[in-house]
């Protein structure tokens, strides 16, 4: 069978002794699945050679991992590439893309030939490289800033595991209507679906799950606050929800706001990740478009005069 993918990494000197298991699946998060086909295929090298699951690692150890495809529920997609596209990357490396999604442009295709969202620029971004691009979080489509995109199969599962433990953290700013009264708080509504609007979610909708989010005011105007947020949750809308349920709906929201904007004003300005292997905490910032800038200004300008 064709090797498909293929990590290789050297332990750092403080690296703590620990069995070859324990390393896979306790401190690279690799699923069990896939450590069974490594063990099984032995295609996990120490050093360049075989070692079994209960060998011990030291530090400066090289650790070599093979991959033939089949160990993945996904092992590539079929995202039509884009030509030439116009892709805002913020950060890269073997693993791992970050990019920042301009507002107004959908994260996936729905139909397998449709074309112009955010994974067709990145297929067409990686097209001539060993790479593809795998979905791992969402934005809405009217929303823009930081998102993470795995590179391989082999990573997916793992960020998926970091964003379940709350160890991705991902920062917001938000323009949102009227003057929040509290300079900082939380918002710890559970959310679940609107049955009268199937694309809305809601305040203790049907199947509510709890939600967490934490804001700090950052300006404060006459009609408008300018509004950080950190999700503690990943609930479809639950942002968007949260601040329409307290009173102070985003600027622009097509949903849940009825102030008409050019754009919805939410912006995912940074965004934290564990990367996968080397465990290094990396820090992404994204910028604020032009036209968030100008709507902002704009707000600011009314409370001068």
């Amino acid at each position: 069978m064709e090797e498909r993918w293929k990590i290789k990494e050297t332990l750092p000197i403080n690296q703590p002794p620990k069995s070859l298991r324990d390393l896979l699946q306790k401190q690279w998060l690799l699923p069990r699945r896939f450590v069974y086909y490594l063990r099984t295929r032995h295609n996990v090298l120490v050093n360049g050679q075989y070692r079994p699951v209960n060998y011990h690692v030291q530090p400066n150890d090289t650790i070599e991992l093979t991959f033939n495809g089949d160990e993945f529920r996904t092992p590539q997609t079929h995202y039509q590439p884009t030509p030439m596209p116009k892709l805002d990357v913020l950060f890269e490396n073997r693993d791992v893309l970050v990019v920042n999604k301009p507002a107004g442009q959908k994260m996936h295709p729905n139909q397998p030939l449709e074309v112009g969202t955010l994974l067709n620029d990145a297929a067409g971004y990686l097209k001539d490289t060993m790479a593809d691009a795998f979905m791992v979080h969402r934005l809405d489509q009217a929303t823009s800033g930081a998102v993470a995109i795995a590179k391989n199969p082999i990573v997916v599962p793992i960020l998926d595991r970091r964003i379940s433990q709350g160890q991705m953290h991902r920062q917001y700013i938000a323009l949102v209507q009227g003057q929040m009264e509290h300079d900082a708080g939380r918002f710890d509504w559970p959310i679940g679906r609107d049955l009268l609007d199937q694309r809305k979610r809601c305040v203790d909708g049907y199947g509510a799950q709890p939600a967490l989010t934490y804001y700090q005011v950052a300006w404060r105007g006459k009609d408008a606050t300018l509004v950080r947020l950190k999700l503690a949750t990943g609930r479809t809308h639950q942002l968007r929800v949260h601040l329409a349920y307290s009173g102070h709906p985003i600027i622009g929201d097509p949903l849940y706001d009825t102030t008409i904007a050019s754009r919805m004003m939410l912006h995912g300005i940074k965004q934290q990740i564990i990367l996968p292997f080397t465990e290094k905490i990396q820090t992404i910032q994204a910028p604020i478009d032009d036209e968030f800038k100008r709507i902002l200004l704009k707000y600011k300008e009314r409370d001068n005069k």
